[in-house]
């Protein structure tokens, strides 16, 4: 039984550790300031791949519309409840 705790605390230490070291390479200030400098690059690479989806596969568009308004409406309903 104290060979599965101490294997438990080791475990779960290292997933500490694992877990400090993921923080660097996800929502750090390096991503936060990357958009904040190339915000209309990303705008204007959006708005292209929305028009060659336009232009490519309209159906699929109605879909992703389709499905966005399904679920605000159902945010809506949930927020006046």
């Amino acid at each position: 039984m104290e060979k599965l705790q101490t294997e438990n605390e080791v475990l779960k230490q290292k997933i500490k550790e694992l877990e400090e070291r993921l923080k660097k390479y996800t929502n750090g200030e390096n991503h936060k300031r990357y958009y904040e400098k190339n915000k209309e690059k990303i705008k204007e690479h959006g708005s292209n791949n929305l028009k060659k989806l336009k232009e490519e596969n309209p159906e699929k568009l109605k879909e992703y519309r389709r499905t966005y308004y399904l679920k605000r409406k159902e945010l809506l309903n949930n927020e006046q409840f």
